[in-house]
């Protein structure tokens, strides 16, 4: 009888090995896709008017699957020029049917309906732009779109194994693709990006048994994978190597650890954030993991290993191009903490400028009698030989001088550093202290998240400018050098009256040449891959050594 129920057990052991191997293949061939559609959101024509003025505030929601994807919302138009660009995944052969629905923003109420349309992506051919006129069911109007479907490439799960780039003849291979000679051919390519996710160690415990059910989600931009599940461990070993399309050398890997819960959705266990350029090839790291809003830590480390190989002059020229947008991003919330910060970003910026301010100021008080001199001459030669040329030689001098003698950027980090751990400390206090001042600020909600995201972004850029000179991120900061140096020499040989002319006939016929060019401001695209000082902060590494307790605020005195 013992016999018996040790070879039932067993066999039992073995179906059930067989069925999980099983079950994590087909996981792992759920999660690929098999092509990419490119769509490109131009306009609308003739929508139906849902506001007592007689317009509408319409926005656009796409639905393919379980991917959605929302536009910007125009305000007060029947004819909304949208001019979006985003893809979604494809997961079947036959394509899919894309499902797109056209609303009406509306404050303080429910959003209003105004008429949806399908595309059967099956009858679009590939590898070709398909221009489309789609209209409106159960409503008047047209949608725009521009489609194209492609194939997918180097998007794969593998065990530790059989890691592609381990591969030599792959490697020669892969670097070959993304050579300086191949710098011309499918832009969009920019390079491949491999990750092998080893383990974790010292994780949370998020079940009643003292134990977690852990699995590991990776996204760049718009893609994601994932492991297996490991179960009631808290030192899991996943080894599985994951390969990705990089779009866009400043694209952010995010790599976040659950914990699965069969009958509700999974707990947050920890999450690092490691940007492309970050990333040294071959080095097997440890990261410790951090909170979800990434300003401290929290238990558990992972082990990863990362490889990198991108062609640098797609990836230049990809940086005038407007980054990829998330499909479906969190509404924006009235919250005191963040409108605070943002307020004491922007305002660590005006005070920049106001001591730059006082210091010429003094120089024209006299303060200093040699500092006054030397700036009087130095103003009185420069006025007298200034040319426009000049102008972005200077701004190439000064990013020069601080890549030799900077020491601002270290200052800078500690003070947001110390602004985050302080607000970590105060999250609960000010939770407490404010749920009947959020009462009131519901009442116009809307308004403080104009103001909330108004500030974010002044502070923001004048963050990424600074960085931008301070060498923050180096790839960046020697595009920009490639820039002024183009743009000093041509200030130089050209006059200016020929630039001008030249821009403006750009900008006059460059919806004649191409009416459904999606419109950019190239110098905003670049300070968009330039990393404020919060998003430093988070993707900053944590000292091994430093523990959740660890963190107190200091004594400002």
């Amino acid at each position: 009888m013992y016999v018996q129920t040790m070879l039932l057990r067993r066999s039992w052991k073995r179906s059930t090995k067989q069925q999980s191997l099983r079950l994590s293949e087909l996981h792992r061939k759920s999660q690929l896709w098999r092509g990419i559609v490119s769509i490109a959101l131009i306009k609308g024509r003739n929508l139906t008017p849902m506001d007592p003025n007689g317009l509408s505030d319409p926005y656009v929601k796409f639905r393919l699957g379980p991917q959605k994807y929302r536009s910007k919302t125009v305000p007060k138009t029947l004819s909304p020029q949208w001019r979006e660009q985003f893809d979604l995944h494809l997961y079947e052969e036959t394509g899919g049917v894309l499902e797109i629905t056209v609303w009406d923003r509306d404050t303080g109420r429910r959003d209003d309906f105004i008429g949806r349309c399908q595309l059967d992506l099956s009858t679009l051919s590939k590898e070709q732009t398909h221009h489309l006129e789609l209209p409106l069911e159960e409503s008047r109007g047209f949608v725009v779109l521009l489609v194209t479907l492609t194939a997918s490439a180097h998007v794969s799960i593998a065990d530790l194994s059989i890691a592609p780039l381990d591969d030599p003849q792959e490697r020669r291979e892969t670097l070959k693709r993304y050579s300086v000679l191949k710098s011309f051919s499918n832009f969009r390519d920019v390079g491949i990006v491999q990750v092998k996710v080893m383990r974790a160690e010292g994780l949370m415990a998020a079940d009643v048994t003292g134990k977690s059910d852990p699995f590991c989600v990776l996204e760049l931009n718009n893609d994601r994978l994932q492991t297996h599940t490991v179960y009631k461990n808290l030192n899991p070993e996943w080894n599985k190597v994951f390969t990705f399309n990089v779009k866009d050398i400043h694209s952010v890997l995010e790599v976040t650890v659950f914990d699965e819960d069969r009958d509700r959705s999974a707990d947050f266990l920890g999450k690092v954030t490691i940007p492309l350029l970050h990333i040294r090839n071959g080095e097997q790291k440890s990261y410790m993991l951090k909170k979800k809003a990434l300003t401290g830590p929290t238990k558990g480390v992972i082990y990863l290993e990362m490889d990198v190989i991108y062609n640098t002059v797609k990836a230049a020229v990809k940086t005038a191009i407007p980054a990829e947008q998330k499909y479906i991003e969190e509404e924006p919330k009235v919250s005191k903490q963040l409108l605070q910060q943002n307020f004491n970003r922007v305002k660590r910026c005006i005070m920049v400028l106001i001591s730059n301010g006082m210091y010429i100021n003094s120089c024209f008080e006299w303060e200093s009698a040699q500092r006054s001199i030397i700036s009087f001459v130095l103003f009185v030669v420069v006025v007298w030989n200034l040319e426009l040329y000049m102008l972005p030689l200077a701004l190439l001098l000064l990013l020069v001088w601080n890549y030799f003698f900077c020491s601002s950027r270290e200052t800078a980090d500690v003070t947001m550093e110390a602004m985050l751990e302080w607000e970590d400390e105060e999250e609960d206090k000010d939770d407490k202290e404010s749920k009947g001042f959020m009462d009131k600020l519901y009442a116009i909600q809307d308004v403080f998240i104009s103001v909330q995201s108004t500030l974010d972004d002044v502070a923001s850029y004048g963050e990424r400018m600074k960085n931008t000179v301070n060498w923050t991120v180096p790839f960046l900061s020697w595009l920009a050098i490639a820039a002024l140096c183009l743009a000093t020499f041509l200030l130089y040989l050209i006059p200016l009256r020929y630039l001008v002319l030249a821009w403006g006939v750009n900008k006059f016929t460059k919806k004649l040449r191409n009416p459904y060019m999606i419109d950019n401001n190239e110098l905003l695209d670049f300070l968009s891959r330039v990393p404020s000082d919060v998003q430093v902060m988070h993707y900053r590494e944590l000292d091994p050594g430093q523990s959740p307790s660890k963190r107190r605020r200091t004594n400002p005195s």
